[in-house]
């Protein structure tokens, strides 16, 4: 299949206006999932470093409106994993964002981006500003809390010890105590987003082998990010902040004001990495974001 090319596994619900799930092959031959749903404001949204395109089921329901395109990563979720997982890095990422819009046949969009979805944000915008029309930044800035790292390196690419969504669900709410007022319900729709049930127990939704690629970024040279923020000058830029956020500090949310004072930020209490995005704080802010691009 030529690169850019529908595979059969697609579904249209025309009640629903624009509404697609299905995949495109990237020019080194990795089929990738994606959705597109809706009319309007293209916004494409990029999940966390081990998360799906469900990350974004919540904050869904406020965007209406605007057409959201949604993508698997390469090795995660319904997208083919990489052979190679030195693949599994940032450029290689945004490379196959540029391949999806090329397969769309668009031109320009908006991104949200959650937590790694950010910082592929602000890639692009380095290499490749003319396509972008704004971005906003859930729980992540230039610079990661080496907290933040450390709890990554901790769990990347590692099962969890639960045996069943239920005892995910309980395990979750136990470890994220940074987060308040979260009902049971919501956890367990968080297990069930990100685990899958198999007769041996639960398994991770993305490649294994994501670990391998993590570690060796950490243990590389660290990288000024900087510049790459700076690149997103002139676009509407908003930022999302979990306030007990072990990956964005405070320090440099400030410093990000201070070079952007346009920057829409919302500060969002009880939540740590990352927000739900359903959050009060979150939806004015986004809901901005988007006015200032119309």
């Amino acid at each position: 299949m030529e690169a850019g090319a529908y595979a059969h596994r697609f579904d249209r619900h025309p009640d629903l206006g624009r509404s697609l799930m299905a995949y495109f092959t990237t020019s080194d031959g990795l089929s990738l999932y994606y959705t597109d749903d809706g009319e309007g404001l293209p916004i494409l949204c990029l999940a966390g470093l081990t998360r799906t395109t469900t990350d974004f089921d919540y904050v869904t329901p406020f965007l209406s409106g605007n057409r959201l395109i949604k993508l698997d990563y390469r090795g995660r979720g319904r997208s083919d994993f990489d052979t190679d997982w030195q693949n599994y890095v940032l450029p290689v990422e945004c490379r196959d964002v540029l391949e999806l819009l090329a397969h769309l046949n668009l031109d320009k969009v908006a991104i949200l981006g959650t937590s790694r979805g950010g910082l592929n944000a602000m890639g692009l915008a380095a290499a490749a500003k003319e396509r972008l029309l704004g971005v906003a930044l859930n729980d992540v800035g230039p610079v990661i809390e080496a907290k933040g790292l450390d709890a990554i390196r901790h769990f990347i690419g590692r099962p969890p010890a639960a045996k069943t969504h239920s005892e995910a669900a309980a395990a979750l709410a136990r470890a994220f105590v940074e987060f308040k007022n979260v009902p049971d319900s919501r956890w367990m729709e968080e297990a069930v987003k990100h685990f899958t049930s198999t007769p041996e127990g639960l398994h991770i939704t993305y490649d294994p082998h994501l670990r391998d690629a993590m570690l060796a970024a950490m243990d590389g040279p660290d990288l000024d990010l900087w510049p790459y923020f700076d690149a997103l000058s002139g676009l509407p830029l908003a930022c999302i902040w979990g306030t007990s956020s072990n990956l964005l500090g405070e320090a440099t949310v400030e410093e990000m004001q201070k070079r952007r004072p346009d920057m829409i930020l919302a500060k969002v209490p009880g939540r740590g990495h990352v927000p739900f995005l359903d959050e009060p704080e979150a939806i004015i802010a986004l809901q901005t974001w988007i006015g200032a691009m119309q």
